[in-house]
């Protein structure tokens, strides 16, 4: 049987077998009923479910929009305004920045528990200042009055004892 199926602008004619299409549309031939008026009714369902060109256009766009925008039977547009704010805005970790932070400062924390525990208190805290604070070796050396490259040899020997214990440890 031959349907015609709406693609972008444009109705394509595809050649389909009745099995396939009663499977697909959930559609049988009665038997008071004509092959004609089987395949009427078919092309009927397909222009109901698949040939609606302002339904898909609309829903091309607004599909992943969640409950922000939903379409009528009359037409007409339903918004949620919380969830058209959300969907509106820009930065959307703006939403989430409360629980992120909470999120990242347990992980933050949980990282300098290990540290310390792994290494002596003063390199334990140079390695969270360098690696965690985003500090500098120059900027680590001058807070605590050395000189940086004795700061950087020292961050270098912690680094390798982590690796160290680290390449040990099956996660």
């Amino acid at each position: 049987m031959k349907i015609k199926i709406r693609y972008e602008n444009e109705h394509q004619t595809l050649e389909v077998e009745n099995v396939e299409l009663e499977r697909w549309l959930n559609i049988s031939i009665t038997d008071e009923e004509s092959q004609e008026d089987y395949e009427k009714r078919i092309q009927e369902e397909i222009e109901v479910r698949y040939n609606r060109p302002e339904y898909n256009n609309w829903h091309k766009f607004d599909r992943h929009t969640g409950n922000a925008y939903m379409k009528s039977k009359e037409g007409t547009v339903e918004v949620n305004t919380e969830e058209a704010i959300m969907y509106r805005a820009a930065d959307k970790s703006a939403f989430n920045s409360s629980i992120d932070g909470v999120h990242n400062q347990f992980e933050y924390e949980e990282c300098c528990e290990t540290l310390r525990s792994l290494l002596k208190p003063a390199v334990a805290d140079m390695v969270i200042a360098i690696a965690l604070d985003g500090y500098t070796v120059g900027e680590y050396a001058a807070s605590i009055g050395d000189d940086s490259n004795n700061v950087s040899h020292r961050y270098r020997r912690a680094i390798r004892k982590l690796k160290k214990v680290f390449s040990k440890t099956s996660f």
